[in-house]
């Protein structure tokens, strides 16, 4: 246990976190998968399904959202759904093999008289044996006690690049007040998904000091989703570059020796990868994904195209103890 617990830091330099990016491919990787064997069964993957409960028309100006009211996207708005059309969905989710139900919102923050029907349908949700988890924007301290009152157990608010790029990308709001969110949420006893997005014109420092800022946080995100933009037309980042694959699987990679114990997922993105990018993913520290055929709106691989990859890979679904129960 002594060596396992020397690998978990919060005081992470910015040219540490440099030096890790610019080793040779072979090293980088052996160091991460070393480290990801140290903490998880290498060999089992956590399944969530991700569900969008209302889409469109969200007021941030996030400049890679297909959901933000400030593009022509082509997206139709729609209202909050109702508790029976998601608990379809969930349940349908379980049925492919999802362990965790996360439920997205296209919300700046959550509105007070919304709060009652989002508890219901997390309370809803729970009872079907699925963990819970939400990203429903900024919330305030008594909105963040009454979900984990209802049965809310994770909440999803990314940080999605460093704190110098952030401006550039998004102008209603602040980085800080992302981070006020993740602080509010870790008080009321909700456990942290936040992760970021690669291919938003970022630097190597900035996707280093990314990484730095959820490594140094007082306690790591127990689940941490790692993006691939998706260049969605309409959108100010609809031509930007796309991510070379190599730089995404050491960007996989640093985030595992990070954060050893932490979740980490591959999300958006996912579909514009092979097979063998995503087995190297996986053999470098990845240890989750969404399964569904769409991620909010976007494309994902469906179920069978996973089920098939992990048959070839000999990946089994991850045995989520705390999901366990007894007679």
């Amino acid at each position: 246990m002594e060596m396992k617990s020397s690998f978990i830091r919060h005081n992470w330099e910015l040219e540490e976190i440099l030096d890790l990016f610019n080793l040779p491919f072979n090293d980088l990787i052996f160091k991460s998968h070393s480290i990801h064997r140290q903490f998880w069964n290498p060999n089992e993957i956590q399944m969530c399904s991700l569900f969008n409960i209302k889409t469109g028309s969200c007021p941030e100006d996030c400049k890679y959202c297909s959901q933000s009211a400030f593009y022509n996207t082509g997206l139709k708005k729609e209202p909050l759904m109702s508790v029976e059309v998601i608990l379809k969905d969930a349940k349908n989710a379980k049925e492919n093999g999802a362990q965790r139900y996360c439920m997205g919102a296209a919300w700046r923050n959550l509105n007070d008289r919304d709060l009652p029907t989002v508890c219901n349908i997390i309370s809803e949700v729970k009872k079907l044996g699925l963990q819970t988890c939400g990203t429903f924007g900024m919330l305030t301290e008594h909105q963040a006690e009454a979900l984990q009152k209802a049965g809310l157990e994770y909440y999803n608010h990314n940080i999605d690049t460093s704190e110098d790029h952030y401006k550039n990308i998004i102008t209603t709001r602040t980085f800080q007040d992302r981070l006020d969110t993740l602080e509010t949420v870790r008080n009321a006893g909700i456990k942290v998904c936040c992760g970021g997005i690669l291919g938003l014109g970022e630097t190597l420092v900035d996707r280093a000091n990314m990484l730095r800022t959820l490594a140094n946080l007082s306690e790591h995100p127990e689940s941490t989703p790692i993006n691939m933009l998706w260049q969605v037309p309409g959108t100010p980042l609809q031509d930007a570059p796309k991510v070379n694959t190599l730089e995404f699987i050491r960007s996989i990679a640093v985030a595992r020796i990070l954060l050893p114990k932490t979740f980490v997922r591959l999300s958006a993105g996912r579909a514009t990868i092979s097979d063998e990018a995503q087995a190297i993913c996986f053999f470098a520290g990845a240890n989750s994904i969404h399964i569904r055929k769409l991620l909010t709106i976007l494309p994902n691989p469906t179920v069978d195209k996973d089920t098939e990859l992990f048959s070839k890979l000999g990946l089994k679904p991850y045995e989520d103890r705390e999901l366990v129960t007894t007679d």
